[in-house]
């Protein structure tokens, strides 16, 4: 082992125990680290970093400036312990991360959606993402926390979700209408009926009794997608299963607006069922969707100006 892959090494210990993740450091920095061994270096320079960061050459110059931040990270930690070590610059590699535009599914397209999972075969299957699309559209669950969910993260006494592996690794919990538990222990009724004795702690299930795959989750989502000829709206608007979550948030936020509610003091709550770490990412709706900016813009016409004299 070179005493590069030792300080990496080093570092992600350090990072984690202070409560950091860092899955793409985790085996982004090793690469890193290989690659300053085949180039004979002892030390991090400027040019090196750049010239890893920039793999592959067909890459988006977004994926080349996050390579080049974990490097960065990296190399500040190793500063510390030999000062001939060069820090990128942070304006090195610039570019700008353009989210989706997100497809705004309206009631009658979920039903659509929920009714072509219902005739999936075998029954099981179509029970299956009949459910588990409903689950999506009232939830705002990530699908991956929606594959991850065990059969007691359902809790019918108090009308909770329980999402233990959220982003960050953070546990939240989401209130569920009774329509919705009903629908979901429904469902278990039938997939315990199918394998009494399970194959696996998730609450969702192939028809092998196993856990889903995100894979095939994405891959039977677009078959559906096209059975119900949902199309797309623009180049960068399209039908994906991670707009359901989207959809719950805009949907939420109309109402409130239209409600008079206080938006400001409400988004929080939003924020924690969607389960955002930063209300930046719950505010970004405010701007990504052309209803929700007229309405906050409108509001902020209504307000009477104030005598700053």
């Amino acid at each position: 082992m070179s005493e590069f892959h030792t300080a990496v090494r080093d570092y992600l210990a350090v990072r984690r125990r202070l409560g950091f993740t860092l899955r793409d450091a985790g085996w982004l920095l090793p690469d890193f680290a290989d690659f300053m061994r085949e180039k004979g270096s002892a030390r991090i320079t400027t040019q090196l970093a750049l010239a890893w960061a920039t793999q592959p050459a067909g890459a988006s110059p977004v994926w080349w400036r996050q390579r080049l931040g974990v490097v960065r990270g990296f190399a500040r930690y190793l500063k510390t312990i030999e000062s001939s070590t060069e820090i990128p610059s942070r304006d090195l590699l610039p570019a700008v991360y353009n989210r989706i535009t997100p497809y705004l599914y309206s009631p009658a397209d979920v039903a659509a959606l929920m009714g072509a999972a219902r005739s999936l075969l075998p029954t099981l299957r179509g029970a299956t993402y009949q459910t588990l699309i409903g689950l999506l559209a009232v939830s705002g669950l990530r699908i991956g926390e929606v594959i991850r969910l065990a059969p007691t993260d359902i809790d019918g006494v108090g009308s909770v979700l329980l999402v233990r592996h959220s982003k960050g690794d953070s546990a939240r919990e989401v209130p569920l209408h009774t329509t919705a538990l009903r629908a979901l222990h429904a469902y278990a009724d039938k997939r315990d009926s199918q394998f009494p004795q399970p194959r696996t702690q998730s609450f969702f299930v192939s028809i092998r009794g196993t856990r889903l795959s995100q894979s095939a989750v994405n891959a039977t989502f677009r078959e559906l997608v096209l059975r119900t000829g949902l199309e797309q709206r623009g180049p960068r608007c399209r039908p994906r299963i991670h707009d359901l979550r989207h959809s719950l948030a805009v949907t939420t936020l109309l109402d409130w607006y239209e409600q008079g509610a206080d938006v400001d003091a409400k988004l929080p709550l939003l924020s924690t069922v969607l389960g955002h770490v930063n209300p930046a990412s719950t505010y970004w709706y405010l701007q990504a969707v052309p209803q929700l900016l007229a309405l906050a813009c409108r509001r902020l016409e209504a307000v009477p100006d104030q005598d700053l004299s």
